[in-house]
């Protein structure tokens, strides 16, 4: 069988219980030509082995797998493979996360899945802790007197509901009168607004 990167790279998103990125893909090839000697040889090089035998054996080396797949190689791959899950209209979509790739489901789908294990339905934030996370998102590090200043309100409550919901975290203190608390965003923010980076 000819290689094909996509299936390959569906088979490691499938199997991979977290995201997958493009050091862990290499990793699989690099561990595929160190194993590639111990692999079994492909039916036609093996001599004409009985037939019972060859339905029991492992699958046949791939002789054509490249040594080196490169960063963009896997990106493109990635790219055409959820384009493909978008137009063929399946359930599940490919994520690019500050991780890797990973499927999801499909926002449609997602109720269902929900229900299936019985989770309580996703609080939303109201438009003032939205404005909030906006602001530190944008400025971090930043003071809760600076976003203040910027929303013209108390963030207090807006500030301590993102802190609960680990959209946001205390990074330090600012070198100001009174040593203020600095704010800015964590990992699970990438993940609520399904960005790679603040970038």
């Amino acid at each position: 069988m000819a290689f094909d990167l996509q299936r390959t790279l569906k088979a490691l998103l499938f199997a991979s219980p977290g995201s997958l990125s493009v050091k862990d893909i290499q990793t699989v090839f690099t561990r595929f030509h160190e194993e590639a000697s111990v692999l079994p040889l492909a039916p036609a090089e093996s001599g004409g082995a009985d037939p019972a035998e060859e339905a029991t054996a492992p699958a046949p080396v791939l002789a054509d797998v490249p040594s080196l797949v490169t960063a963009s190689q896997i990106r493109e791959a990635m790219e055409a493979i959820a384009a493909q899950l978008v137009a063929a209209g399946e359930v599940f979509r490919l994520q690019e996360t500050h991780h890797g790739w990973r499927f999801v489901t499909a926002a449609d789908a997602a109720e269902w899945v929900r229900l299936l294990r019985n989770q309580p339905k996703p609080m939303k934030l109201t438009q003032s802790a939205l404005e909030t996370l906006a602001i530190i998102a944008y400025r971090q590090p930043v003071t809760r007197a600076e976003i203040e200043t910027i929303r013209g309100v108390s963030v207090e409550s807006p500030v301590n509901r993102l802190l609960e919901r680990d959209l946001i975290k205390i990074t330090g203190r600012a070198d100001l009168p009174g040593r203020p608390i600095q704010y800015g965003t964590t990992e699970a923010f990438l993940e609520f607004v399904g960005v790679r980076s603040l970038d």
